[in-house]
């Protein structure tokens, strides 16, 4: 039981609690099995305090927020999405932008609640929302790629996410472009997310500038105030240079992508994430250039989609997704 009770003449609407744990911002709400989010808030990571404050913090916004939906919801687990969050372990290890190092999310969880926790990275989480409410319904094989400021990825296949042997496989983002390429915040170099990701995608636009003659409103913006929201705007003006950075890095991501496909033979390659919205910007070079470096018995096979959970509340249905995934599971042995 949860720190609310039940009445027993109320037939209530069973919700989870999705959790996304960002460097800067928290966001939670409570979502249906239908995908459905009633509610949702954010709170300040602070990532720099001890991660018992985070958690009682946590509890105390979770808790007054379904104060508001508490007559007609009955609350059956939560469910984490985290930097190098880890599923077996239920833990969060080391992860970038926050100084906890190493947390155990289910003990800290289960200090206010004792129901079922969950918990995994935000593309593994954004793989599963995609299955359960999204562009994957229906399919058992697919990949998600979250394009933001890093490159995450998430491998479902015959309907299970890919956890590997130590519930960290999937991680598409590390694999190599060029041994001797851009140094990657992971220590290694020639990362694909150093060229494909919303950081990659600037730095692909600085090279530019520093060798072409290529005539550009970008050359005018210092790279610590470059976006890639300001090269998407330069892009749809026709600048030539911007242009020239979204086909790099969809010809790069093309590439790995048709490395991918080779190892899981996926149904769908779904794009999710800020970069993403740019369209045919980013999605016509990747398919061109994964067709051309398909092996040959996967050509014309594989789609590439933009993702299907809609709205603000994105991160917290594939936090939720976890959790009711795992439920279902439950419920079916």
């Amino acid at each position: 039981m949860a720190y609310f009770g039940k009445k027993k003449d109320i037939i209530r609407i069973e919700v989870t609690l999705g959790v996304d744990i960002g460097g800067t911002n928290t966001v939670f709400g409570y979502v249906d099995s239908k995908g459905r989010c009633f509610t949702s808030a954010t709170i300040p990571t602070n990532a720099h305090q001890p991660a018992e404050q985070f958690f009682e913090r946590l509890h105390e916004s979770a808790k007054a927020l379904f104060g508001t939906i508490q007559e007609k919801c009955e609350l059956m687990g939560i469910g984490v999405g985290a930097p190098n969050a880890n599923y077996y372990r239920g833990t969060i290890e080391s992860p970038p932008n926050l100084s906890w190092e190493y947390v155990n999310v289910v003990a800290e969880m289960d200090k206010y609640y004792h129901l079922p926790v969950a918990t995994t990275n935000d593309a593994n989480a954004a793989a599963l929302g995609e299955m359960l409410f999204g562009a994957a319904r229906g399919m058992k094989d697919f990949i998600v790629i979250t394009l933001g400021t890093g490159l995450g990825s998430g491998i479902v296949a015959n309907g299970e996410l890919i956890y590997g042997a130590d519930g960290y496989a999937g991680e598409i983002g590390h694999t190599t472009v060029d041994l001797k390429g851009r140094e990657c915040g992971c220590g290694r170099r020639g990362c694909l997310e150093t060229y494909v990701s919303a950081t990659g995608i600037c730095r692909t636009v600085q090279d530019l500038i520093c060798n072409s003659n290529e005539p550009s409103d970008l050359r005018y913006v210092s790279f610590e105030n470059l976006t890639s929201k300001m090269i998407y705007d330069a892009a749809q003006r026709g600048d030539r240079l911007a242009l020239e950075a979204f086909d790099y890095t969809g010809k790069i991501l093309g590439i790995k992508l048709a490395d991918s496909v080779a190892h899981v033979s996926p149904e769908a390659v779904i794009f999710f994430g800020g970069l993403a919205s740019a369209g045919d910007l980013i999605f016509k070079p990747t398919k061109q250039s994964m067709e051309e470096h398909l092996f040959g018995i996967f050509k014309n096979k594989v789609k590439l989609l933009p993702s299907g959970l809609a709205g603000g509340n994105t991160a917290v249905l594939g936090a939720s997704a976890l959790i009711w995934n795992d439920l279902k599971k439950n419920i079916e042995k």
